[in-house]
């Protein structure tokens, strides 16, 4: 009896000892869930640039689910993502109140943005708490070239996206036998349309065209035909479009109705002419525009994949959605080389990314000053309602139609 006695005794014991142990264990070696990660997303899901602000939620939702699905944050035992989502409502100011809430929330990093007037007021609020943020659209130059260490671009910019449009409508046009010499640039009024504008109107010259005029509009715009009225006057061979989704549906639709038919219309980073609601409600006036802009690698076939999740879930394709899954995976990649969801430690892995694992048609990832030197935009062309990239070769899915009038 008292050998029993003695040896249920060391039994309760043992069993006391292991369980303080399991207490005082890591959550990881006791099997529970570690600590979440809150990754905050900002996009503009109200006011004018709602549109493209839910592209970009649907894509950064499916990139955390995929990565939640896939195991989590495996350095971090498995930790999983948590969104953290802020409506920007297509201004700065909203934009800026959002980061401010998400600090207080305690996230580990921002994406998102979309519209360089958010990107550039989200991430310097997101600088005085040394916040990595990563810009997803926010194309003027300006965001990074303010040296803040936290601010990251994973697609081109300005500078990037002109140079490239530039190259590839010269190719297009010596291809065709040079038919355009004359152009007329659109755009908005704004930071976006403005910068890109000035761009084009230094540099298209040097390659032999003519700009024949610069056309100022406002964002919202209600009636374009003093403009297109004005297009006609012109009779440029090209026109150049640099303006968010409504302003160019307008123009092209008033064009289409006054019969103003150029040699060919070249968007560069437009709202419209890479966009599928566009080239589905107005087919006529979407055709053959082409555009050079984020788009997805038509040759991954990833994209195919996610394309179809996206419309079982009732939501429209475009590029923002491919590209904020992108950058919620580029940031995933950081924060399992960091082995941490300390913000110092993730800046430090992305200033290093050499992310390849994207949907973009990119090289490899590299940070200079907080622009990707792999990101490049490809020229697309609206043929037979469909977006395809014509331009260059090794992400194409169709030849260009150009000009598109003798």
């Amino acid at each position: 009896m008292k050998l029993t006695a003695e040896l249920n005794r060391r039994t309760i014991l043992k069993g006391g000892t292991t369980a303080l142990a399991m207490i005082a264990a890591p959550s990881v070696l006791r099997g529970a869930e570690p600590k979440p990660i809150k990754i905050g997303i900002l996009q503009p899901v109200t006011g004018a640039l709602a549109m493209d602000g839910e592209f970009g939620r649907i894509g950064a939702e499916l990139g955390i689910a995929d990565i939640n699905a896939a195991g989590g944050i495996k350095a971090l035992g498995g930790a999983k993502f948590e969104m953290v989502f802020g409506d920007a409502r297509s201004n700065p100011e909203a934009g800026v109140q959002e980061v401010e809430r998400m600090q207080g929330e305690g996230v580990a990093a921002i994406v998102g943005g979309f519209a360089s007037p958010i990107c550039l007021a989200a991430s310097q609020a997101a600088a005085r708490y040394d916040l990595p943020y990563i810009v997803d659209v926010g194309v003027s130059d300006q965001i990074i070239q303010r040296g803040l260490k936290n601010t990251f671009r994973f697609a081109p910019g300005f500078a990037i996206c002109t140079r490239a449009a530039i190259d590839n409508l010269v190719r297009i046009n010596e291809a065709a036998g040079k038919p355009a010499r004359t152009v007329a640039l659109v755009h908005e009024d704004g930071l976006f349309g403005s910068g890109l504008a000035k761009l084009m109107a230094t540099e298209l010259p040097k390659h032999g065209f003519e700009i024949l005029e610069t056309i100022a509009i406002p964002t919202p715009s209600r009636d374009l035909s003093n403009v297109t009225l004005r297009l006609r006057s012109l009779n440029p061979d090209l026109v150049i479009p640099s303006t968010y989704y409504g302003e160019t549906v307008l123009l092209a639709r008033t064009m289409q109705q006054q019969r103003v038919r150029p040699k060919g219309v070249y968007s560069v980073l437009n709202g419209a002419a890479s966009n599928m609601r566009f080239v589905k409600e107005f087919p006529e006036a979407a055709d053959k525009i082409m555009d050079c802009n984020h788009w997805h690698d038509p040759r991954n076939p990833k994209n195919a994949d996610l394309r179809k999740r996206v419309d079982a879930a009732g939501k429209q394709w475009n590029y923002n959605t491919p590209l904020n899954y992108s950058c919620v995976a580029l940031l995933a990649d950081a924060i399992e080389r960091a082995g941490s969801a300390d913000r110092a430690k993730i800046i430090e892995a992305l200033a290093s990314s050499t992310f390849a694992g994207h949907l973009m048609p990119y090289g490899p990832t590299k940070f200079v000053d907080g622009q990707n030197q792999g990101a490049a935009p490809v020229s697309t062309q609206v043929q037979d309602g469909v977006i395809k990239v014509v331009f260059p070769e090794a992400f194409s899915d169709a030849k260009p139609v150009f000009p598109v009038r003798a």
